[in-house]
């Protein structure tokens, strides 16, 4: 057996071969592997990485036993420990229960008397995962402290300290009251409430406020005069007259809220002025208003309306019933109508005297419905009857009429027999919404009929009763021209066209 053998005997053996530096320690081998420096841990590339501030401790409450919790063990030795947080201010006590008894920052100190120091479990604070969720409910969160100033007590500081003067400070107001979680809160919101009322808005900030200097001169009589001669220095306020005149005409220009607005203007005695009525309130409304307005023939006789204004086409409602079909725009239209210069335009009916009828009910909705697509208001000059076949169509069609009387007593007979017969055939609010014009077509003579009792039986009977007077450019059954009626027949027509526009705010 070779000594190579022996295991006991290969180890006393020293093998500077194998092992050259290897030191020999009472006969044997020491094979023990020098002392190596620890190597550095990889990190985990599945783990969190570090936030870079200490791990705050459990409280000893939340323990088995109230005993504090272990120490945790340092990440590294290599990276030193950071310096230990200031120690968190106490809260005030009045706050105390707001916050979360096992909350990191928790404190101790003596709480009322039969209040328990963790809230109920409906108030206490959960952590969510989303940074947008409010740290308390609504309900929860404290009142706000401090005396609130009333917005008239800083406008009135304002105006005394651009004045230069002192103004004694406000008395101090007490602190709210805390009031509970869901308490009722109106009385605080009402005051609120009204300060909000009774601020300015920009509604206030009108022209005539901010341009006081910059107003209109006046527009005739002493008030003109005063203003040429002082060279615009003097300006007088405007007169009652004026301020009358501009509210009428504010009034005429009310928007038609149904888009397309018809009026009938009806009388069962003829020579009345109810053609002269009709191209009177057509006039002025044309003439005051920005959109269209056209008056239509009704009569199933000959009419006579085509005679108040300049004819531009010979056209009647016939041939527009007969090319309909080609209508597709206003200009179409236009082809068939006249226009006189107050902008009011004319649909003639037929004019030959062989024609008894001029067109049926079915004949008249044809031409409304091709109307009620180009202009905004269209009044219809009826005949003298109330039972041919049109007539039947315009009142069905019709969302307010006027009828027109003579100031005597056959004419106011036959103007409360209308309203008599619409009452009877279920045009009841046509009569209550309808308006009266008692129209003068003679000079004043010596008559005996009492107009103050005749309007005020139309009064009880329709919305209202506008007077006419006589005006001869009208007697003279022309063309009817504004600027050639007397004042006070433009002024009534003024009121009549306001009378009839103040219904063009309802829907029909």
């Amino acid at each position: 057996m070779n000594e190579h053998d022996d295991p006991e005997k290969s180890r006393e053996l020293p093998s500077t071969e194998l092992y050259p530096f290897a030191p020999v320690t009472q006969g044997r081998l020491d094979d023990t592997l020098p002392d190596l420096p620890a190597m550095e841990q990889l990190p985990d590339s599945q783990a969190l990485p570090d936030p870079g501030y200490p791990e705050m401790p459990a409280p000893a409450a939340e323990h088995a036993g109230g005993a504090a919790p272990p120490a945790p063990a340092p990440a590294s030795p290599a990276v030193p420990p950071e310096p230990p947080l200031p120690p968190e201010p106490p809260l005030p006590p009045d706050r105390s229960a707001d916050r979360s008894a096992d909350g990191p920052s928790a404190r101790s100190w003596p709480l009322p008397p039969g209040q328990s120091p963790r809230p109920p479990e409906a108030q206490r604070q959960v952590w969510s995962a989303d940074p947008y969720a409010p740290p308390r409910a609504p309900a929860a969160a404290p009142p706000l402290h401090g005396p609130s100033v009333p917005w008239s007590q800083v406008r009135a500081a304002a105006d005394h300290e651009a004045a230069g003067e002192e103004l004694a400070a406000p008395p101090s107001l007490p602190a709210p009251a805390r009031a509970r979680p869901g308490a009722a809160t109106s009385s605080a919101v009402t005051p609120l409430a009204e300060e909000l009322a009774q601020r300015p808005t920009s509604e206030a900030l009108t022209s005539d406020l901010l341009l006081t200097g910059k107003r209109a001169a006046p527009d005739g009589g002493w008030r003109q005069a005063v203003y040429h001669l002082t060279g615009g220095l003097v300006r007088v306020g405007e007169s009652s007259a004026s301020a009358r005149r501009r509210d009428l005409v504010s009034r005429i220009r009310t928007p038609v809220v149904a888009g397309h607005h018809r009026i009938a203007v009806l009388s069962l005695k003829g020579g009345v002025g109810k053609t002269t009525a009709t191209v009177g309130l057509g006039a002025t409304l044309a003439s005051l208003r920005g959109d269209r307005v056209i008056a239509v023939d009704g009569n199933p006789d000959r009419g006579t309306l085509s005679e108040k204004v300049q004819l531009e086409t010979t056209a009647t409602i016939r041939d527009l019933l007969n090319r309909r079909a080609m209508v597709g725009r206003y200009a179409d239209v236009r082809a068939f109508t006249s226009q006189a210069l107050s902008r009011l335009e004319i649909l003639a009916s037929d004019r030959d005297p062989g024609v008894s009828v001029a067109f049926s009910a079915d004949d008249y909705r044809a031409v409304a419905s091709v109307l009620e697509r180009y202009y905004s208001i269209c009044i219809t000059d009826c005949g003298t009857g109330l039972l041919h076949s049109a007539m039947a169509a315009i009142l069905e069609l019709a969302d307010q009429i006027v009828l027109v009387s003579s100031p005597s007593v056959d004419g106011a007979r036959s103007a409360s027999a209308t309203l008599d017969w619409l009452d009877a055939h279920g045009h009841g609010d046509l009569v209550r919404n309808a308006v009266v014009v008692v129209s003068a077509v003679r000079r004043k003579g010596k008559s005996m009929v009492d107009l103050d009792r005749l309007e005020q039986h139309f009064a009880v009977r329709c919305r209202a009763v506008v007077r006419v007077p006589y005006d001869p450019h009208l007697e003279e059954g022309a063309e009817v021209r504004l600027e050639y009626l007397d004042a006070e027949t433009a002024d009534a027509y003024l009121c009549l066209a306001a009378l009839v526009a103040d219904d063009f705010a309802f829907p029909p």
